[in-house]
């Protein structure tokens, strides 16, 4: 499994290619830590943003390689998000940034 440190380094470089997020995404990794997706810049910082998705670092590993299924991660509790309107809207470039970053 990966670290908060190797993840950051995935999701950066995969933000950094041509996949276009409007939003700010806070991934919440179940206190062990944060990513904050703004764009093409990725961070640890913890900070406010449009969309927070709650899941722990392996839940989002197999997110990424598309082991879990978005819809039953959240109907069992294995992700939360704070707008669902919104991920429902983001939900192809979010798929995307994932895929590219596993």
């Amino acid at each position: 499994m990966a670290t908060l440190e190797e993840l950051t380094d995935r999701i950066r470089r995969a933000a950094s290619s041509d996949i276009a997020l409007d939003k700010t995404i806070k991934l919440d990794l179940k206190g062990e830590g944060v990513i904050v997706i703004d764009g093409a810049n990725v961070s640890n910082e913890d900070r406010k943003t449009d969309l927070v998705v709650t899941i722990s670092r392996k839940d989002l590993e197999a997110l990424g390689k598309r082991e879990l299924d978005p819809m039953r991660a959240i109907m069992t509790g294995r992700m939360r998000l704070s707008d669902m309107g919104l991920a429902m809207k983001l939900q192809p470039q979010i798929q995307a940034l994932f895929s590219k970053a596993s």
